[in-house]
């Protein structure tokens, strides 16, 4: 099969939970052999039109990201690049509408990847976006209610959640640095400030955290730790990958997870998956507690109080390093998902012969 990825921005550009799913999807699929073009902007050096690394070929649709420019040129490239089936994501919706162009030329399916609604969008390009779409992919219940809200029917959206590496679960090795672990991005959405406060509650009992990340806050929770009199026994760990902050998730009791905003709580399911109880702070903006309800080892909480209480709670749940109940997440299983709705996708344009 030959996939075609719209997306004008790319993880090589800028690493956010958008391109960082498109990467991973686009090198999975390559990984099992089908042909995979991203058509977005130039992010290499030169001037070749395209290229290829990890077996995905990159092509670029204008030299650097340009929404108008993007979305006029980006029809006749997609002729060119001739696939089975076009993936977009929906931000700027304006590209969903251009790739839909080609699509009806050549009568493919167009599936689009709502990974979440950007306040700089068009609420009417989201509309004509949804209209646009085959199918309409997304990674929790909390996005499936905003592009209903977009006009998307229940026949049409998919949920496709993020995945994780349930091998490097199975296999890492247990660090015990931490009792407490919280992970996310340190913007002005990560609410850490929460999980300090209800650390600072147990001073008197003994624990160790660990922080794991780092941006524009990072500074101002270091400067609250030092505040509270925890910060001897918090560790502000910074970006770490996936290798090393596996085996501290492992060793962890509990991780506590309390950001505003999460299309999907990625971090809280590797936590999970570690064995760790996840302990969810609700949040309007956060799918996180999807992940905690119903879960033996996961329980929702309203407040840096709650949170405390819970914290101690959780020293009845017994230690665990591996959770099997996340294996469905892991990302072959996430990719045959996304496959499979390829292929009924496909199958509704009646062009499924001899494609896979």
């Amino acid at each position: 099969m030959h996939v075609a990825l719209v997306s004008m921005l790319t993880a090589q550009h800028r690493e956010t939970g958008a391109t960082e799913r498109t990467r991973r999807v686009a090198e999975g699929l390559a990984a099992r052999g089908h042909e995979v073009t991203v058509c977005c902007a130039r992010w290499w050096e030169g001037t070749i039109p395209e290229f290829e690394q990890n077996d995905v070929t990159y092509r670029a649709i204008t030299d650097g990201p340009a929404p108008g420019s993007f979305g006029s040129k980006l029809p006749l490239h997609l002729a060119k690049v001739n696939p089975d089936i076009v993936q977009a994501v929906n931000s700027p919706p304006g590209h969903v509408t251009a790739a839909k162009t080609a699509c009806r030329l050549r009568r493919i399916p167009l599936v689009v990847d709502w990974w979440c609604d950007d306040p700089a969008d068009d609420w009417v390009g989201y509309k004509r976006a949804v209209r646009a779409a085959s199918r309409v992919l997304v990674p929790s219940e909390l996005i499936r209610t905003q592009v209903r809200e977009h006009g998307a029917t229940a026949e049409e959206v998919r949920t496709v959640p993020e995945s994780i590496d349930i091998d490097l679960v199975r296999d890492a090795p247990v660090d015990r640095r931490a009792d407490v672990v919280y992970a996310n991005d340190l913007d002005e959405t990560a609410n850490v400030e929460s999980v300090l406060l209800a650390l600072a509650e147990l001073r008197t009992r003994r624990w160790r955290a660990a922080i794991i990340g780092d941006g524009p806050r990072r500074a101002a929770a270091e400067q609250m730790a030092a505040d509270l009199r925890i910060d001897d026994r918090v560790a502000f760990l910074g970006d770490l990958p996936p290798e090393e902050f596996v085996p501290i998730l492992k060793g962890a009791r509990v991780f506590a997870q309390t950001a505003e905003q999460k299309p999907f709580a990625t971090e809280l399911l590797w936590a999970l998956a570690c064995g760790c109880v996840g302990l969810v702070e609700y949040q309007a903006g956060s799918s996180a507690h999807e992940l905690v309800t119903g879960a033996a080892r996961g329980r929702r909480v309203t407040s840096p109080q709650e949170l405390a209480d819970a914290i101690v709670d959780a020293t009845d749940d017994g230690d665990a390093t591996v959770n099997g109940a996340y294996d469905e997440y892991d990302h072959d299983a996430v990719l045959d998902r996304y496959l499979e709705i390829y292929r009924a996708a496909i199958d509704d344009h009646g062009f499924s012969f001899g494609l896979f």
